[in-house]
C-alpha cells in the first residue's frame, strides 16, 4: 500500500488532536471509531444491488460479443477446412471476412470494457458517497467524536465499528424497501 507523507501527516494530526483533547480536559471522553471502508464496499447490500444492476445492464452486450466470437470461430474453422478446395479469389475473400470479423469482435470487446468500466466507476462513486453518509449518520447517532477510515494501519477490535455500520446500512437498505 502506497501511503503519501501528507496523508500520514493528516492522520497524525487527527490522532494527536484526539489525544490532546483527552489529556487537556477539553473533553471528558472522546469516542473514537475505525471503519474499514473496503469491507463495507464489499459487503453492503447496496453494493450487491449496484453490481447486479450493472450485470443486468451489460448482459445483452456480453451475449452479442459471445455470439460474434462464436461466429468468428465457426467461420475460421470452415475456412481452415475448405482452404484446400478454395480458389485464390475465394480464399482472399474468406481471409478478408475473417479479418473484418476479428476487428469487429475486438472493437466490441474494447467498447464493452470501456463502457463497463465507466459505469462501474459511476456506481462506485455513488456508493462511496452513500457509504460516507451512512458512516456519518451512524457516528452521529452513536455519539462518536472521531471516526477514522482509510489509511489506518492498525485498529483494535474495541474501536472497529465496521460491523455496526454494516448492520446499520443493511437495516437502512431493508427499510428503504429493497
Amino acid at each position: 500500500m502506497n501511503v503519501t507523507k501528507p496523508y500520514l501527516a493528516k492522520i497524525l494530526i487527527i490522532v494527536l488532536f484526539a489525544f490532546a483533547m483527552m489529556s487537556s480536559g477539553i473533553a471528558q471522553e472522546v469516542k473514537v471509531g475505525v471503519v474499514n471502508a473496503a469491507t463495507l464496499m464489499e459487503q453492503a447490500p447496496q453494493a450487491r444491488v449496484a453490481m447486479e444492476a450493472l450485470d443486468e445492464e451489460f448482459r445483452p452486450r456480453q451475449r452479442e460479443i459471445v455470439a460474434k466470437q462464436t461466429e468468428f470461430q465457426e467461420l475460421s474453422e470452415r475456412v481452415q477446412r475448405d482452404l484446400a478446395v478454395m480458389g485464390e479469389t475465394e480464399r482472399r475473400n474468406a481471409e478478408k471476412d475473417l479479418r473484418d470479423l476479428q476487428r469487429e469482435v475486438t472493437r466490441l470487446q474494447n467498447e464493452f470494457r470501456e463502457d463497463l468500466n465507466l459505469r462501474r466507476n459511476e456506481e462506485l462513486g455513488l456508493l462511496q458517497r452513500s457509504l460516507v453518509k451512512e458512516v456519518q449518520d451512524y457516528a452521529q447517532a452513536a455519539g462518536y467524536d472521531l471516526v477514522v477510515g482509510e489509511g489506518v494501519l492498525f485498529a483494535s477490535p474495541a474501536v472497529d465499528i465496521t460491523e455496526n455500520v454494516l448492520r446499520a446500512m443493511e437495516a437502512n437498505f431493508q427499510s428503504a424497501g429493497n
